[in-house]
């Protein structure tokens, strides 16, 4: 008999070489089914795997390698009675799965054809625990989804997470065997109502005790576009991340909890709505939707008053950030534990006759992006695998494979080896896709995040000093030059000292002052020249939005926003 056919003799062994196994079996799997279909239930014939795991008699040598992994799971877990119910759901699958390339066993309503490679991926992730969406790859010919980029922000536990979590579920990205996993972990924890959030926040400490710290990421596909999730911390001690995650954004999606209580906490000072609504103006985000969530609460119950009763509140504050109700702020109800009017209308509120959140998204007009501009990707994040690893968003341009770019403010020249546009590699990518890139020629100890990857011909700006027009928004005494804050410019943080106040700006007519200002207080605008403590990049407001514009923060709390009006050289 071939020796690839029989099973190994411990599956311990088989964890520890996990490439090379992985090799050998999809070789195997490839062999064993390309015309041979009087095979495919002994496809990866795993009737050994529990007498050697479980060390018990096999109860039915029928089941399929990923479900032995998934009752194993069970049984460490649960009763053995539940146990034995799921190898009684895996039998009446194996019914089903007579003809080959019928649903795949156990694989809930995504229903990708079960060929041995994706069933050998899922025991992977099972292993992993780490709910990485199958995304499959486009026909080359199929035209480029627009790629959008939505950021989930608001005031701690107001349901940004389990919204995310919820859409990723509705539209598929994550099967419902994952979820029933996080349903039982979280059981056990006695954190029922978190299970879909934790399709974002993966790790432990997030999942412990409830809070995003990173910002998650994650994806979803409608008929015309392509969104990218980024999932914020709501809570204040991580509002630098929470500043990372949308300067990478298009479009804001701010989640406001409709309980009563909850609102007011939110949204009084010291809450986060506020902050969180005024910082994804100052990133750049145009459009914002507001998602008034927990309408399904008992206190709530989708009573209208209610939702007027939050409109009314947030409406002048967010006209005050910026953001114009009319054309700007779309507002609509929702619950996202139970996903009332997240993909389809809800019948218990017939009073809200807009179109629901993805079908609302999908149909948002695109977005213009120059893809003739010159290369700039601010680095978010990066990391060591196989070479030197950077994330972020392409804001401009565009970048291809084998491309000669340059790094600043180092000016190291590297080589893109590989791009992964949301885990799908491509040859190049446009600007608004969040990328991956591995780089040739930098080690990721060189890097920082805040560094951007630029083309040869035509290099982002970097220096120490420059001027800015910058809005006071919340101080208590007063500032004067000397003064010293951390300033978050695109994913860049850096620390910077107010050098000199040059006038201030009234607010009204735009006019300047004649004469210099000795400080300036909340609520004032003024010009001042700022000085980091080290290089960074930037560029001016006037040629390059995305990454002329700041925030200045301080003791844990925005002081002001500005934007660069110049770069001034520096004296030798």
């Amino acid at each position: 008999m071939d020796p690839r056919d029989t099973a190994p003799d411990s599956w311990e062994q088989e964890d520890d070489v996990e490439a090379p196994a992985d090799e050998q079996l999809q070789s195997a799997f490839s062999g064993l089914n390309v015309n041979a279909k009087p095979f495919v239930p002994n496809i990866n014939a795993p009737e050994f795997v529990p007498a050697v795991f479980l060390k018990g008699p096999p109860e039915n040598p029928d089941t399929d390698g990923t479900d032995t992994v998934a009752s194993m799971d069970v049984s460490e877990t649960v009763a053995p009675v539940e146990n034995g119910e799921a190898d009684m759901n895996t039998e009446e699958t194996w019914e089903q799965k007579e003809e080959p390339g019928d649903a795949e066993p156990g694989g809930g309503p995504s229903g990708d054809g079960g060929t041995p490679e994706e069933l050998q991926q899922e025991m992977m992730e099972e292993e992993e625990e780490l709910p990485t969406p199958k995304v499959a790859p486009p026909p080359p010919d199929a035209p480029k989804k627009e790629h959008v980029n939505v950021v989930f922000i608001g005031h701690v536990d107001a349901g940004k997470s389990t919204i995310g979590g919820q859409i990723m579920y509705l539209t598929g990205m994550v099967d419902k065997r994952t979820l029933e996993k996080y349903e039982r972990e979280a059981k056990e924890k006695n954190r029922e109502t978190w299970y879909l959030s934790w399709a974002l926040d993966t790790n432990q400490e997030e999942r412990d005790k409830g809070k995003t710290v990173e910002v998650g990421r994650a994806y979803f596909e409608t008929e015309k576009k392509h969104f990218t999730i980024l999932d914020a911390p709501g809570h204040k001690s991580f509002v630098p991340n929470m500043i990372g995650g949308a300067s990478q954004a298009d479009l804001a999606v701010l989640v406001i909890s409709a309980r009563k209580g909850e609102f007011e906490t939110g949204f009084e000072k010291g809450g986060q709505t506020r902050e969180h609504a005024m910082l994804a103006k100052t990133a750049g985000v145009k459009h914002l939707i507001v998602l008034i969530n927990k309408m399904d609460d008992p206190t709530v119950n989708w009573s209208l008053e209610r939702y007027e009763e939050c409109k009314e509140k947030l409406v002048p504050f967010l006209k005050k950030v910026g953001f114009n109700p009319k054309k700007d702020i779309h507002f609509m109800p929702c619950s996202g534990l139970t996903g009332a009017n997240l993909k389809e209308p809800a019948e218990q509120c017939p009073w809200y006759t807009g179109l629901p959140f993805i079908p609302h998204l999908d149909s948002l007009p695109n977005f213009n992006r120059s893809s003739d501009g010159p290369v700039r990707l601010p680095i978010v994040d990066k990391y060591k695998d196989m070479g030197t690893v950077i994330l972020g968003k392409l804001e401009s341009g565009t970048i291809s494979k084998a491309q000669q770019l340059v790094m600043m403010p180092n000016r190291h020249t590297v080589e893109v080896l590989s791009l992964l546009s949301d885990d799908v590699e491509t040859d190049d990518a446009g600007p608004g896709e969040n990328l991956k890139l591995r780089l040739k020629g930098i080690e990721e100890e060189e890097i920082l995040p805040g560094f951007i990857l630029c083309n040869a011909e035509n290099l982002c700006h970097s220096g120490r000093t420059f001027d800015a027009q910058i809005v006071i928004i919340e101080h208590k005494s007063i500032i004067c030059p000397g003064y010293n804050a951390v300033l978050h410019i695109h994913t860049c943080i850096e620390e910077v000292q107010i050098t000199a106040l040059i006038c201030l700006v009234d607010k009204k007519t735009g006019e300047k002052s004649k004469t210099r200002p000795r400080f300036v207080k909340q609520d004032q605008v003024c010009i001042a020249r700022l000085r980091t403590a080290g290089t960074i990049c930037l560029e001016t407001f006037k040629d390059f939005p995305q990454m002329g514009r700041f925030t200045l923060r301080d003791e844990g709390k925005t002081i002001a926003i500005g934007k660069v009006l110049k770069l001034v050289p520096e004296k030798d």
